[in-house]
């Protein structure tokens, strides 16, 4: 699974922190995260569906989520790492419910 830089320093990086930790690890996790360039690949999404931590931490979390969701293959996808995390239930959630849409079944 080839990684562009950015993402592969952010997944080095491990889990985004949170909302307790030092300012430090925050404002390093929010520089990493904006340096990703969008659309993401299909192999950078799976690889950032790892890094949700325990909480929202003030926000990088919707936006980690809104990158993932920029891969071609998201409406498809399925994140099989890391299941019992919310977020990575929530970002797996959305795609059935965009699945469901497509299919008119709401």
């Amino acid at each position: 699974m080839a990684l562009r830089r950015e993402v592969a320093d952010l997944v080095m990086a491990g889990p985004l922190p949170d909302e307790d930790a030092e300012v430090e690890a925050i404002s390093e996790a929010q520089r990493l995260i904006e340096r990703i360039s969008k659309p993401v690949t299909d192999d950078e999404a799976q690889a950032l569906a790892t890094l949700f931590g325990p909480d929202n931490c003030f926000g990088l979390a919707w936006t980690l989520l809104h990158i993932i969701e920029t891969a071609p293959g998201a409406s498809g996808a399925q994140y099989t790492e890391r299941t019992d995390n919310e977020w990575v239930q929530l970002l797996n959630a959305r795609v059935e419910a965009g699945r469901s849409l497509a299919e008119g079944e709401c």
